[in-house]
């Protein structure tokens, strides 16, 4: 287990202070910090066709960039040479640990755990992020520069890399493993290696009110909802046929906000939205279906681990109603168990002692069955 020591700030007081406001180094964040996943072992995953990787580096004095899977790593050398790899905390239990200390924001704003091996000089170039990011030094050590969050030009390096020109450091560091970086949206910064290094980031990412209305217009057009006619059985005769009335005006604006404002259609939006995996899942379904006496009894002995990158939420004002989401579906149970339901959304883990009251619950049997037989959630010993 990895423990955030956030060098003296309670968690508020570093929300208050620094979320979304401005980067800070947090010198030892991860004390004693060892790598979940080696480079050999992350050069393994960007080798497989499912999981998202790229290699960054230079050729000469021009950027390059590859997307994986790929085949080889000999040819680029041992120095001046990046591999990232997306969504680790997918395919790796391991490695998705990191993402546990960082519950204090809630989990539907978490994008993935990012991993990269650099070798010596390695580094993707001086870019900004539209998103919030922890990056949290592994082996090695990395020369980290960030800038004021100002207007940048844009460079294009490479069709797949978007860097911007040079900036002023308002932070010039050098992270030792276990040490952290928090960079909010729009703030330059460039790493690079120092020698071999791993470092693993921590995303979190808002959506753009754009890609809201694209995912709304979508849904709508997948339920067939919103396809109400504007109404204006009132309407008068007019003598300037090319005017939009005011009111014509605020009819067309309440057909947009009456639907915004149904809370059936909305709600049930946002919650299969936010749930959606971001990347593809590593599922591992069962071969036979799981028995209801079979469950029963191993819920007794085992806990219960949420599969890697499987996003399960709830609203607060509906969780009561039996209502919530997982992996982009709508889901309703008895209220009787909304608080199991509740530790499914907040906890990775499950011990066998939480799991005790409802073992014998038929909703609650029925709704686990579902779920192991799809390997959403998969059984762990009680120790871990």
């Amino acid at each position: 287990m990895f423990t955030l020591d956030l060098n003296q700030m309670s968690q508020n007081e570093f929300l208050t202070k620094y979320w979304q406001k401005k980067p800070v180094v947090i010198k030892q964040g991860f004390k004693n910090f060892i790598d979940p996943i080696s480079p050999d072992e992350l050069a393994g995953l960007a080798m497989e066709e499912t999981v998202e990787s790229r290699l960054v580096y230079k050729k000469g004095e021009d950027w390059q960039a590859e997307f994986g899977p790929f085949e080889k790593y000999e040819h680029l050398g041992d120095s001046n040479w990046s591999l990232v790899v997306q969504a680790l905390d997918n395919f790796s239990e391991e490695a998705a640990e990191i993402i546990e200390p960082f519950r204090f924001l809630p989990h539907w704003r978490l994008d993935d755990l990012m991993a990269s091996f650099a070798t010596a000089g390695g580094g993707v170039g001086p870019h900004v992020d539209n998103y919030d990011v922890f990056i949290c030094q592994g082996s090695g050590k990395r020369h980290w520069r960030v800038g004021n969050n100002s207007k940048q030009n844009e460079v294009i390096a490479h069709e797949a890399l978007l860097h911007v020109e040079a900036f002023t450091a308002i932070i010039d560091v050098e992270l030792e493993p276990g040490d952290i970086l928090y960079i909010p949206p729009g703030f330059p910064h460039e790493g690079i290696a120092l020698e071999p290094s791993m470092s693993f980031s921590v995303g979190f990412r808002a959506n753009s009110t754009v890609s809201l209305l694209s995912a709304l217009a979508d849904h709508l057009i997948d339920n067939e909802l919103g396809t109400e006619l504007l109404a204006d059985s009132d309407r008068q005769a007019i003598t300037h046929s090319g005017e939009i009335t005011n009111k014509d005006y605020h009819s067309i604006k309440s057909q947009l906000t009456n639907l915004l404002e149904n809370e059936d259609i909305f709600k049930s939006f946002v919650g299969k939205f936010l749930t959606n995996a971001k990347h593809d899942l590593d599922l591992m379904t069962s071969e036979e279906p799981f028995a209801r006496d079979e469950v029963a009894e191993l819920l007794t002995i085992h806990g219960i681990k949420r599969l890697g990158g499987l996003r399960a939420f709830y609203f607060e004002d509906t969780i009561n109603e039996g209502v919530f989401y997982i992996n982009g579906e709508q889901h309703h149970c008895s209220n009787d168990i909304a608080p199991v339901i509740k530790l499914l959304c907040d906890q990775c883990i499950i011990t066998p002692e939480e799991l005790a009251p409802w073992c014998d619950n038929e909703q609650f049997l029925t709704l686990m069955i579902t779920l192991l037989d799809q390997g959403f959630w998969f059984w762990v010993e009680a120790s871990e």
